[in-house]
């Protein structure tokens, strides 16, 4: 069986879309076209076992990537979404191959919904257009929400365990001790700036002045400069 495979300019960038008036491989449920996705991660896998169960079950137009499932850019996964209308059906070998994540996957699950596509899994025999593949994917959306949550909790439970050792969350700091004293010795000598010394730790001044307690330091300065004049004056 020879497969359709229309490509029509979809906007100025190129983007590939199936023609409207084809009515080949239409999908004895909803009327529209079956599509379908695959992914494999390295150059080393073979896309051929996805290709084949993918077309076996019926899809007009196959979209498939060579990349790893945790990258966020899968270029033809995004044409393939682009691609369906109300009424198509987009088909994977398994759902692994199609989200990134447990997230990712309901949130694609949900968009595909509002815009009246269906999604068929092959291997894990879910439609989303029946009660049972609707069951399953409102199963994932509550895993999704138990991962996030417990995410978030573990976060606050380490956080909270590392202000107990003394320890303060967030980005390592920009300064550390040894940098802070090396900028206060510098900055008593009068020759050198605020400026010069951010310049020369790549940082801004506003960062100086909130590790640096820059007003005592000139207060130092200045009680030595008397204590100097004073002597002078003494001495003279």
């Amino acid at each position: 069986r020879e497969w359709a495979h229309k490509e029509l300019s979809r906007n100025e960038e190129g983007q590939r879309m199936r023609d409207e008036a084809d009515h080949q491989t239409l999908d004895v449920m909803t009327g529209g076209l079956r599509i379908g996705y695959a992914r494999v991660s390295t150059d080393d896998q073979d896309l051929s076992l996805q290709r084949d169960a993918l077309q076996q079950s019926g899809c007009a137009e196959i979209y498939a990537d060579t990349i790893s499932g945790t990258k966020t850019d899968r270029p033809e996964l995004t044409n393939c979404l682009r691609a369906l209308r109300q009424g198509d059906t987009l088909v994977v070998w398994r759902l692994d191959r199609l989200g990134r994540s447990l997230k990712h996957l309901v949130e694609i699950i949900n968009d595909l919904e509002k815009r009246g596509v269906r999604l068929e899994s092959l291997t894990e025999s879910i439609d989303t257009s029946t009660a049972s593949g609707r069951m399953v994917a409102s199963i994932f959306a509550t895993l999704a929400e138990y991962e996030r949550n417990l995410i978030r909790e573990r976060t606050i439970a380490g956080l909270k365990a590392a202000r107990a050792r003394g320890r303060k969350g967030g980005r390592k700091p920009v300064l550390g001790p040894k940098e802070k004293r090396e900028i206060e010795a510098l900055l008593l000598d009068p020759k050198i700036t605020v400026k010069d010394v951010a310049e020369r730790y790549g940082v801004s001044r506003n960062t100086i002045y909130q590790h640096i307690d820059v007003k005592a330091i000139n207060e130092a300065m200045n009680k030595k400069r008397i204590q100097q004049i004073m002597e002078e004056e003494s001495h003279g």
